[in-house]
């Protein structure tokens, strides 16, 4: 049997990319240390493992998002009750895209995305937590 994909990730991620905020890793950089902004690493454990993360970020895990960010599960973090404005990020800014328009569906605001996701953070120099037991 054939597969009948109607969209792909790719019109996906355009989509996304059209109805959230896109932020550049330079205006990024100039906010990572406000105490109203949070960052959400959405990329799987053995990525944050390797490289580390955004300084100050949380792990989210992709496949908990929406159980995460929901008050009514019994999963719900607090965190994502707090007034901030959520910055979502991944390796490269696809997965980040589809995690922050999820959210902002969701009725989570603000919110947006790290353009070129941690690898242009880390490329520009960001400020990084490396992974545990690595100091």
């Amino acid at each position: 049997m054939a597969l009948n994909i109607t969209r792909t990730v790719i019109q996906m991620v355009s989509e996304a990319n059209e109805q959230v905020e896109e932020i550049s890793v330079a205006n990024a950089l100039r906010l990572v240390k406000q105490e109203n902004i949070l960052f959400i690493d959405v990329r799987d454990i053995r990525e944050v493992a390797k490289t580390g993360r955004v300084l100050g970020a949380r792990h989210v895990p992709r496949g908990m998002l929406e159980m995460w960010i929901d008050p009514e599960t019994p999963y719900h973090r607090e965190f994502f009750a707090e007034d901030r404005k959520f910055i979502f990020y991944c390796a490269s800014a696809w997965r980040s895209a589809l995690a922050a328009k999820t959210a902002q569906d969701m009725g989570l605001t603000p919110v947006a995305h790290l353009e070129g996701g941690i690898n242009a953070w880390i490329d520009a120099g960001g400020p990084i937590e490396p992974p545990k037991g690595q100091n």
